[in-house]
């Protein structure tokens, strides 16, 4: 009974800490758009985080989106191949696909991998050599300066993100239709453009709440930060973990929720 009685213990104290946690995240996210809408904001540090965020990220996501269409395509084609004798409906499996799931969701992924650790180490940094403190002897509200900026590049550059990703994998879906299964392009580019303007939107919505769970998640475990150089790691790495994990655990509600009003 003993070990079973701390098996239970130890769950609920799990419990009780993830919901803390979602708590203060929660509490941080009010704190933040409170302050986007009553105070003024340094436009120029807005923007060098939007550089930061979106130029930057970039290169690999418009990588990751490029080989993720072009497996699509190459799997989808081969699949049907075998049960149809031709390769049938690539355009619109790659399109819907992308559209709709994995390009908003690998984009997250590869953004709170990129980005959001280098925001829970930048501030966790300042954090634990007490730059913070000094921010609020200052009278200078750290959420205003430190998180907002991050906020709103995020929010903006992530669904930017996820519209270039999604026509890049399009794209490398039709290089491998055309030269690899012999689609004709014309019926590739068909099958894309029969694609409803609600599941574009579908992948849109979801980025904007990928983007608001990375920027969160990352600014309050570096608000947290404490313990040194030690405790910058760890603090990098449960915002990588933590955000990946809401991004896909949310992605399962967040599909169900926009289905039910119609939206994709």
């Amino acid at each position: 009974m003993r070990p079973l009685r701390l098996t239970l213990d130890l769950f609920a104290r799990q419990v009780i800490d993830l919901a803390e946690t979602v708590g203060n995240i929660v509490r941080l996210l009010k704190k933040t758009v409170t302050a986007v809408f009553t105070t003024r904001f340094d436009g120029r540090n807005v923007a060098a985080q939007m550089h930061e965020i979106g130029v930057k990220s970039f290169p690999v996501t418009s990588l990751t989106a490029l080989f993720t269409g072009m497996v699509l395509a190459l799997q989808t084609g081969f699949s049907f191949r075998k049960v149809f004798n031709e390769p049938l409906y690539v355009g619109t499996v790659v399109g819907l696909s992308l559209l709709k799931e994995l390009g908003p969701v690998l984009t997250a992924v590869v953004v709170a991998g990129r980005v959001g650790a280098a925001i829970a180490a930048e501030i966790g940094t300042m954090n634990v050599t007490e730059q913070v403190d000094a921010l609020q002897t200052l009278g200078t509200n750290p959420v205003r300066y430190l998180v907002v900026p991050r906020f709103l590049a995020c929010l903006a550059m992530v669904p930017i993100l996820t519209i270039f990703a999604d026509s890049i994998g399009v794209f490398g879906g039709y290089l491998v239709a055309h030269w690899r299964l012999g689609v004709p392009s014309s019926t590739y580019w068909d099958e894309i453009n029969a694609i409803e303007l609600e599941d574009g939107f579908h992948g849109l919505i979801k980025s904007v709440a990928y983007a608001l769970i990375i920027v969160t998640t990352a600014c309050y475990k570096g608000l947290l930060t404490s313990g040194g150089a030690e405790g910058v790691g760890r603090a990098t790495t449960s915002a990588v973990v933590v955000s990946m994990v809401f991004i896909l655990v949310s992605d399962y509600f967040l599909s169900a929720l926009l289905v039910s009003f119609g939206i994709g």
